[in-house]
């Protein structure tokens, strides 16, 4: 369930800072009753970064599909890698 909270509840730092670490979700910030900014814990911005480039890679490999990009056997990439970097 998100966190939304006033924007008067930014004077207690430490609570909220601790709240987006225990959470390790955004905190939705609200002013005069409308959202206004969110906040997150470093980690939890970290996860979402990576989360963020990972679909951004699929997406570039389906178009490259979709492209009539070549589609190659796992087993054999990855032998023709041991072979080439671990003799």
């Amino acid at each position: 369930m998100p966190q939304i909270r006033p924007i008067t509840d930014l004077r207690n730092t430490t609570e909220i800072s601790n709240l987006c670490h225990a959470r390790r979700e955004p905190i939705f910030i609200t002013k005069n009753g409308y959202g206004d900014m969110v906040i997150m814990s470093m980690e939890a911005y970290d996860d979402l970064l990576e989360i963020a480039a990972a679909d951004a890679a699929i997406s570039e490999a389906e178009n490259e599909l979709a492209q009539g990009g070549v589609l190659h056997d796992a087993r054999e990439a990855l032998s023709s890698l041991r072979r080439k970097h671990f003799g």
